[in-house]
């Protein structure tokens, strides 16, 4: 069984993505925030990250760079989910270590499939 640590500030997207992936029969964790998502990183060493880029507080890339500098889970694999076609964000997102990401609204199997592609 593969860790799944979801981080997005939509709970229907959390509940949604954690209800799929625990079927596909991976532990599920969830971080509405910036803050949650590090102490995760740092308390549980999940398989795999799916990061939400736009979330209020501290977006993607500050996350990406906090687990940088603090050394969290640097084995994590991160895919990065986003509405927003920010180039520049999203290379500074793969400069820190974002493996691939998901273009929201998203296609479930294509979520299970870019997962499953990074967990096996």
């Amino acid at each position: 069984m593969k860790k799944i640590l979801i981080v997005d500030d939509q709970y229907g997207i959390r509940v949604l993505l954690q209800e799929i992936l625990q079927k596909d029969g991976h532990e599920i964790l969830q971080a509405s925030n910036g803050v949650q998502a590090l102490d995760l990183l740092e308390e549980e060493d999940p398989d795999l990250l799916l990061l939400d880029m736009k979330i209020p507080g501290m977006d993607g890339v500050e996350i990406l760079q906090q687990r940088s500098e603090r050394q969290l889970a640097p084995d994590t694999m991160v895919i990065l989910m986003t509405a927003y076609g920010e180039l520049s964000m999203m290379k500074e997102a793969e400069n820190l270590g974002a493996a691939s990401y998901i273009s929201k609204p998203f296609d479930i199997d294509q979520v299970r499939e870019e997962i499953h592609k990074y967990l096996t």
